[in-house]
């Protein structure tokens, strides 16, 4: 078996102080085994970033963004990243805490009244009100919503009214159901800011960090640089391409901004937010968030007396689950839809942006774990067998 399909029959056993630099012998082995993947069709191309304490100390392309056109992948290519905008919408969320304009734990009918009237199937009122921490984290019953032909063409305020008139799943707070809960916690930011949505992640977010290439409705030169979509034929076996709804007909054909999967970004510019989450909320300077918000938005939530492993809008590690088999207890980030990760190891302050547009594709998972799992050799984690690792705990 090949080193690095082994790897992931392994588990963590972490070596205390291993705050050194990071092996750039293992970085450099990441290009060839994403080659390897792109050989292996587990991805037209990959982009891949690491970060740490603030500076890119790797930052790699490989593979095509358009097979048809002999287009390469280049490290600035612009991808789709789906569900990782949950991460990025709990931040803006986040900043209104800080300025005292919102707060995780009171009733969110507080600035959405409408949320006072939803129901469960039953026709019964909630045994307790819905919270933001409840929205971001996907606790508060918010039903995962049935497709319509409107989807994407009404605002965001509009979309939320949909949201909310349909029935809770469960009594908020007592479940887990993914869906769209970070949504109407996306309407709740405008409503408290005063400002729409897309504008205030620019203000509060974007423009400070320097994440010049994140939006939500791409122009015209940023739609050149979009990595194309693809998917396995189920015939042929080959990768073809696939569909994507946020890439729309043309640029003045915009998509409502969606706080749970809307942005476009590069490698580069989420590198750039991952690393201000993983120094406690500054970068270069620029503070963002507070370390407490940091702390509070990335702790995993409890929900009918279990623990999960899901914060306000972050997956994260925990002892008894791994979202990122290749990545630390105590790490957390996000996934995409269509393959894309982010994640980080706050120990180390290690960001790692893994970017693919990936539908419908076998394996696709593979090439991330390996690339992850190279990101950690480097920073002197050792990997053993999970046999030794409990006879090591006893």
């Amino acid at each position: 078996m090949h080193p690095i399909a082994r790897c992931f029959a392994l588990t963590f056993v972490l070596v205390p102080a291993l705050l050194h630099a990071l092996d750039e012998s293992k970085l450099a082995a990441i290009h060839p085994a994403m080659e390897s993947a792109v050989k292996s069709k587990q991805a037209a191309g990959i982009v891949t970033l690491v970060m740490e304490k603030g500076k890119i100390v790797h930052h790699d392309a490989a593979g095509m963004a358009d097979v048809t056109k002999g287009r390469a992948m280049e490290k600035d290519a612009l991808f789709w990243i789906a569900s990782m905008t949950k991460s990025v919408n709990a931040t803006a969320v986040m900043v209104l805490v800080d300025e005292g304009k919102l707060a995780l734990d009171e009733p969110a009918s507080k600035w959405l009244p409408e949320l006072a009237k939803v129901k469960l199937a039953d026709g019964s009122a909630p045994e307790k009100p819905i919270t933001l921490r409840m929205l971001l984290s996907h606790t508060a019953g918010i039903a995962f919503p049935s497709r319509k032909p409107t989807d994407g063409a009404i605002s965001l305020k509009a979309y939320v009214a949909t949201l909310i008139k349909t029935p809770l799943s469960f009594q908020p707070g007592s479940g887990y159901e993914y869906g769209f809960g970070p949504t109407v916690a996306g309407r709740i930011l405008e409503i408290a800011s005063g400002m729409k949505y897309d504008a205030f992640l620019q203000a509060k977010i974007f423009g400070p960090l320097g994440m010049k290439d994140t939006m939500f409705n791409p122009d015209e030169a940023h739609r050149a640089r979009i990595a194309r979509t693809y998917k396995i034929d189920d015939e042929t076996h080959e990768l073809v391409p696939g569909y994507n709804p946020f890439v729309t007909s043309d640029a003045d054909v915009t998509h409502m901004v969606e706080p749970s999967g809307g942005l476009f970004s590069t490698a580069a510019d989420m590198g750039r937010f991952y690393a201000m989450i993983a120094n406690g909320g500054e970068l270069d300077g620029t503070r963002i968030l507070s370390e407490k918000s940091v702390h509070d938005m990335t702790t995993p939530v409890t929900a009918g007396g279990k623990q999960l492993n899901y914060a306000c809008g972050w997956q994260c590690n925990t002892e008894t689950q791994r979202v990122c088999s290749q990545m630390p207890v105590g790490s957390f980030g996000h996934g995409g839809a269509f393959a894309t990760n982010g994640w980080i190891d706050p120990q180390r302050k290690i960001a790692t942006v893994f970017m693919v547009q990936n539908v419908l594709v076998p394996d696709s998972g593979k090439p991330k774990d390996a690339f992850q799992h190279l990101v950690m050799e480097s920073a002197g984690i050792q990997v053993v067998p999970p046999s030794v690792a409990k006879k090591k705990d006893k």
